[in-house]
């Protein structure tokens, strides 16, 4: 399906005096009256085309995205493959409780070589499975369908049972165990009751051997079997995502890169490799996943592939390229195992689009899918830090692909930033090779993205096109999704550079956090969806097929100099800071402190154990994150800081921070942050932060450093014992008004967006350049106060449809304060 034929939204029956009533949409003035900003559009120029596929999602197994998420399997932890490995916490009962004698085994009775572990249940025992968060969900009336691998030797009789605390749940089943073999038994609920609390009880009369205990909703998106909840599903499918980009993320690019094996010995760390995770699921490897937990495989490339069908989006898939990141840091130097690698892409492009007769074609199609799925792009590694080391493997990766299937586009990534020396090294190696696409990926306060609408205006429009892999500004309120909503607008102005983008992540269950913030939230029971999700479905759902060129005036804003106190942090670290001075412009002293006496001038605002000892000031507590001391007058701008700071011990540097306005707002020189990797300076903005500079470098321990820091007005100059290491000028606006107009060929629309990301209403003069119009224009609005969040039981931000019967060539509408504002304006030819 194109994009044109899902553009329209449904009109409810909401007036625009109702609207106006209720303060969302302020009542149109005449084209005359004073306005505060102008459009004006010119629909005889040809913007950029905007493809199908520019926004998508990125689905990445973090926050129990998977397992205990949009895979719908109810019993947490099935075939007893828990480890340490995954979780120190864990072993290979978690979520399990015995009654009687049981013990998880791994010995050569096993179910098979890849599911190692296997539950040895005593006659007359039980075992009871708790689900995921407050328990097994199951509704009055609906099916649930369970499956156990079994043995028996002389055969057993498993009573198999679903309840919560008040009761039955459904009506017990017997399912009779023959064989002394292993062998697949299964048996059917219908629930009696609604609960979210369930458990599910397998008991046996004689001694048996269980495995892949499972129990599924039969009510699966698209009703597939091994299927996808319906519910978390459906939420993707609204969007109507362009591609979904899989598996990851950190997963990718982490961890051993050997295979599971007995080779390898069994390992449970391990990249995410797309060979693990296909053909029956009682087959498929387990695997510790990076986020602290286990996962299970269940889902796997197979349903990645075929729920991107399902959803008619691009599947993308990300394969890992021997250099580990997120904190890793890694480059692999192993020949044999580089080209097994790049052997098992070009296996899984066959998987993906190879015919039946293919070795692996026949594999997908013996798995239910003969027909190819319909696979275009591949992306080789994920925020590698390392990239020279990165691009070495990648180019061997990307020859062996052109070779075979030069139609496969073959994206390369920028590392995990938006800039500094390793975004900065790996652009220009991907540019010099010529790279088709280059991934890039940021996550930053909202006052960033406000800044950086005109980030991709600069980009070479003849050079590598731009995948924005993962994007998100920090936090779940409106103020969030405004300020995306504003940088989306630059996105789609961009569309001839910037080709994909995907929010990310996109899952999260409220029980089990690693991340925030995130698109969808969810339990065991609901759903529901960010501010920042209605945000990215008014976008996907009223794309456009090409950008019609348009300006816009824009917020007159005086800028006065970087004001604020100073301050000491760490950050994992333990740390001494000595010979503190604050300097004016003038001369004047404005601070001096060396802890000689105490530490009364300083406010302890943060974490960490902080003492004066030895004439120095101490934080000794080396798990203790952000334990930023303060000192100073918020009021205070054009000053030198000069600060002495040694590391004690830990995995980081220092943290001297300027412009200190609140816990929240702050600059800070973060000195051999990341693991002791790198230095960068970053800005806090209402608790969000973003990177202005940044550079590879460590600090040592025990080691004195001099730090100076010298702040005039908007620029700040950073020097590293007495030599300059950067400057910068902080003086790039936070535009709250952004726009970008769009047509919709199949409709014949033009689709004017518009972000107010302030406290006033915007009213705004447009002009449509002498385009025919109808009169009429429907309209969405997002409109919220800036700090709403939706929640389970409370939706704040959701769109809000009208009409809108001003229009003419010239006309003037208001916009709402902290809005998002779509018309869609017939053309007339």
């Amino acid at each position: 399906m194109s994009r044109s034929t899902r553009t329209r939204w449904r009109l409810g029956l909401t007036a625009t005096a109702f609207l106006v009533a209720a303060g969302l949409v302020t009542a149109p003035a005449h084209a005359e009256d004073v306005t505060d900003y102008a459009i004006s559009v010119d629909p005889a120029a040809k913007g950029a085309k905007i493809d199908d596929t520019m926004y998508g999602v990125f689905f990445e197994d973090i926050n129990r995205a998977a397992d205990g998420g949009l895979y719908a399997e109810l019993v947490q932890n099935r075939s007893f493959e828990y480890s340490t490995a995954d979780n120190t916490s864990y072993s290979p009962l978690t979520s399990w409780t015995v009654d009687g004698t049981a013990q998880v085994v791994d010995d050569d009775g096993r179910l098979n070589e890849r599911n190692r572990n296997h539950l040895a249940l005593a006659a007359g025992s039980s075992v009871t499975n708790a689900g995921y968060n407050t328990g097994i969900r199951v509704e009055a009336g609906k099916k649930y369908d369970f499956s156990v691998w079994a043995r028996a030797t002389g055969g057993t009789t498993l009573t198999v049972s679903l309840q919560d605390a008040d009761g039955a749940l459904a009506a017990a089943r017997k399912v009779a165990v023959r064989k002394s073999g292993w062998a697949k038994y299964t048996a059917a609920f219908t629930a009696t009751r609604t609960s979210s609390a369930g458990r599910l009880t397998v008991a046996s009369s004689a001694a048996s051997a269980l495995d892949m205990v499972s129990l599924f909703p039969r009510d699966t998106y698209k009703n597939e079997p091994n299927g996808l909840r319906k519910d978390l599903a459906e939420k993707i499918a609204d969007l109507h995502p362009g591609f979904v980009r899989f598996p990851g993320g950190c997963l990718v690019n982490t961890g051993s890169m050997e295979d599971y094996s007995a080779a390898s010995g069994y390992q449970r760390k391990r990249s995410y490799q797309w060979k693990d995770t296909i053909g029956p699921v009682e087959q498929r490897a387990t695997n510790a996943n990076f986020w602290g937990y286990n996962q299970s495989y269940g889902l796997g490339y197979y349903e990645y592939f075929r729920f991107a069908e399902d959803i008619g989006a691009m599947p993308l898939p990300v394969v890992p390229a021997l250099v580990t990141g997120c904190g890793q840091n890694r480059a692999v130097d192993d020949e044999a195992l580089l080209k097994r690698h790049i052997q098992d892409t070009l296996d899984l492009i066959e998987f993906a689009g190879g015919p039946v007769t293919s070795r692996w074609g026949k594999v997908r199609a013996r798995m239910g899918h003969p027909r190819p799925f319909h696979l275009t792009h591949l992306e080789v590694g994920n925020e590698e830090n390392l990239p020279k080391e990165f691009f070495a493997r990648f180019t061997r990766f990307r020859a062996a692909i052109e070779a075979k299937y030069p139609d496969i586009t073959v994206i390369s990534n920028s590392g995990p930033d938006d800039s500094g020396s390793t975004f900065d090294t790996a652009w220009q190696l991907n540019r010099d090779a010529k790279v088709d696409m280059v991934d890039e990926h940021y996550y930053n306060s909202p006052q960033w993205f406000l800044q950086n609408n005109d980030r991709y205006d600069s980009y070479d429009r003849n050079g590598p096109k731009v995948f924005l892999g993962e994007y998100a500004s920090q936090g779940n309120a409106f103020e969030n999704g405004l300020a995306e909503a504003a940088y989306m607008t630059g996105l789609e102005r961009n569309a001839d550079v910037v080709k994909l983008a995907s929010y990310a992540p996109l899952f999260a269950n409220e029980d089990y956090v690693q991340w925030r913030p995130d698109l969808v939230w969810f339990n065991n029971h609901a759903a529901w969806n960010s501010a920042n999700y209605e945000v990215q479905k008014l976008f996907m759902n009223n794309v456009g097929d090409r950008v019609v060129p348009s300006t816009a005036t824009g917020t007159p804003s005086l800028l006065g100099p970087i004001t604020g106190a100073v301050g000491l942090s760490t950050w994992a670290t333990s740390a001494a800071y000595d010979d503190v001075r604050v300097t004016g412009a003038d001369g004047k002293t404005l601070l001096t402190d060396d802890f000689s006496q105490d530490s009364s001038t300083w406010t302890h605002t943060g974490g960490g154990s902080w003492s004066v000892r030895d004439g120095q000031f101490v934080q000794t507590d080396t798990a203790a994150e952000n334990t930023m001391v303060q000192a100073g007058d918020p009021s205070w701008h054009d000053y030198d800081l000069h600060v002495k700071a040694t590391k004690k011990s830990g995995k980081e540097g220092f943290l001297v921070a300027f412009g200190v306005k609140d816990t929240g707002n702050y600059y800070w020189w973060n000195l051999g942050g990341w693991n002791n990797t790198q230095s960068a300076v970053e800005q806090a903005v209402d608790g969000g932060k973003s990177t202005l500079i940044s550079k590879a470098g460590s600090v040592e321990t025990g080691r004195a450093y001099d730090i100076d820091i010298k702040v005039r007005g908007r620029q700040v100059t950073l020097y590293l014992d007495g030599k300059e290491w950067d400057s910068f000028t902080d003086d790039k606006p936070a535009e709250p008004f952004r726009q970008v107009v769009t047509r919709d060929k199949k409709t014949g629309d033009l689709i004017v967006k518009v972000v107010n990301a302030q406290s006033s209403a915007a009213r705004t003069a447009i002009d449509l350049g002498g385009a025919k119009v109808a009169s009429k224009a429907e309209v969405a609005t997002l409109a919220a106060a800036p700090d709403a969040v939706n929640t389970e039981t409370s939706t704040a931000v959701a769109p809000v449809t009208s009409t809108f019967t001003g229009v003419t060539g010239r006309f003037t509408y208001t916009f709402p304060a902290n809005s998002i504002t779509f018309l869609r304006i017939q053309q007339r030819r």
